[in-house]
């Protein structure tokens, strides 16, 4: 996903940071996203962090031992909402959340199927919420204590008075990885 010279420069700004919450702005989801084909096997995208297992292990490897304050991962790209824990490993549910990741959806581009994603929730426990019927965006509000994510849905793409009201809300607590719904 990165290189290894932006993997470095990556990992080292992490181990040297002395900020209270460490923002990871990328363009992807992050959290592995597990799906089943007809047969029953497990499938994973190669558009996002999945195609990139290695790369996406090292970095919640490093974050996880340079013991980085609040870790947050900021995404987008596939068009719907995503909170998730980030695990050390996500094929165990009782593995340390390391970081927490928040994807914005978009405001008029087209989503994958509801029922595709949803139909994928129960092997992906680490996922606390998803919506795809949605269009809008995320807000932050970041003080000393918390983060608070805001997921802002419109009532109509098409229409230019539409309203905007609040999906969801989502606390991060200073140090305590892991979204906690509002």
């Amino acid at each position: 996903m990165i290189g290894q010279a932006q993997e470095r420069w990556l990992f080292d700004g992490l181990a040297k940071s002395r900020a209270r919450w460490n923002v990871i702005a990328q363009d992807v989801l992050m959290a592995q996203l597990k799906g089943r084909d007809e047969s029953g096997a497990s499938v994973f995208s190669t558009d996002d962090w999945d195609g990139y297992p290695a790369s996406r292990k090292r970095l919640i490897q490093h974050i996880h031992d340079s013991g980085v304050a609040n870790p947050v991962v900021i995404g987008g790209d596939i068009h719907s909402y995503w909170t998730n824990d980030l695990k050390l490993d996500f094929d165990d549910p009782l593995s340390p959340t390391v970081a927490t990741e928040f994807v914005g959806t978009s405001i008029t581009s087209h989503p994958p199927p509801y029922e595709a994603l949803a139909g994928a929730l129960p092997d992906n426990p680490h996922v606390r919420f998803m919506e795809s019927r949605m269009r809008g965006y995320v807000s932050v509000e970041l003080g000393r204590e918390r983060m608070t994510t805001r997921l802002r849905a419109i009532s109509d793409a098409r229409d230019p008075d539409a309203s905007v009201a609040t999906l969801k809300t989502f606390i991060v607590e200073d140090g305590k990885a892991g979204a906690v719904e509002a």
